[in-house]
């Protein structure tokens, strides 16, 4: 065996157990999506089974058995999707950011509130007023954030609702 194809005992150790962390992810994923994953006959039989079962000690053996299966597979294609099906969209990110981006266009400038409900219609501006006021004197008096976050979180869910309808 050449000296630059050795793997020490530790990391193929930790490639089957990042293997099996793999196969872990995929039994908890719904059924419609393992489905739509294109996943080999073998591994895919395999964690339809390992969802049928209920005992502790069967689920970690099944675990196992889909950690040796994925031994024989291209692992990195399915860690892939499993990462895209768990990473927030770029859409989401671009709402955070404009929530975030109102929240302190509001707290440089009390009139951005009127311009933030005509753009968002059905908001309710004392509402805003109320928390932005709130959120200046929290900050003026050097308390935790409480109505910071919580003008915030009103922010996101107008911005969110409104793109998703």
């Amino acid at each position: 065996m050449e000296e630059e194809d050795f793997i020490s005992k530790t990391q193929r150790k930790r490639i089957a157990a990042e293997q099996q962390d793999v196969g872990a992810a995929l039994v908890k994923l719904p059924l419609e999506q393992i489905e739509q994953m294109g996943l080999p006959e073998a591994l895919l039989e395999a964690v339809l089974e390992c969802k049928r079962l209920t005992t502790h000690e069967a689920l970690r053996r099944q675990k196992q058995h889909i950690g040796k299966i994925m031994r024989n597979t291209d692992a990195a294609p399915i860690a892939a999707q499993l990462a895209a099906l768990n990473a927030p969209s770029r859409k989401d990110t671009a709402l955070f950011h404009l929530a975030e981006k109102w929240r302190q266009d509001m707290l440089d400038d009390a009139g951005k509130i009127d311009w933030f409900c005509a753009e968002f219609p059905g908001t309710s501006a004392a509402q805003l007023r109320s928390l932005v006021e709130q959120a200046k004197a929290e900050r003026a008096a050097e308390k935790p954030p409480r109505k910071f976050r919580e003008l915030f979180h009103v922010l996101n869910g107008i911005v969110n609702g409104q793109a998703r309808t």
